[in-house]
């Protein structure tokens, strides 16, 4: 399907959580978006193509929340 790429966020509820989502979804759409609030890095996982690693940090920062690529 393209790349995964995985980010360290500090989003902890879960309607920031679907309003992140949604947000990457209408920016990249096709792919596959979650957020896993219950993982100590709240854990966002983005599956699919035509994205960049830096616009995804951009776009979550936009949002008010840190992101950073999760090694």
């Amino acid at each position: 399907m393209g790349m995964i790429e995985v980010f360290r966020t500090d989003i902890a509820e879960s309607a920031a959580a679907l309003k992140m989502i949604s947000i990457l979804q209408q920016a990249f759409p096709g792919s596959r978006v979650n957020i896993d609030l219950h993982d100590c890095d709240k854990v966002l996982r983005l599956e699919g193509a035509g994205f960049e690693v830096p616009d995804i940090i951009q776009m979550v920062e936009e949002q008010g929340f840190i992101c950073s690529v999760l090694e």
